[in-house]
């Protein structure tokens, strides 16, 4: 099994590291009722996509 020659400083396995991260979810506005969703999906409290009603929400 291979061992590694030399210490890899905390430093360098930081800028290595730089693009393993989660960024948060996108979310758009309803332009029905200005609540928050996710893009292209239909709105899950007003129903509603690209404006037209598809899905019933029960109050």
């Amino acid at each position: 099994m291979p061992n590694p020659k030399h210490k890899i400083s905390k430093s360098r396995r930081d800028k290595r590291r730089t693009h393993k991260k989660l960024s948060p979810p996108t979310t758009v506005l309803c332009p029905q009722c200005r609540e928050a969703k996710l893009p292209h999906h239909v709105c899950l409290s007003c129903g509603t996509y690209k404006r037209r009603q598809v899905i019933e929400v029960k109050d």
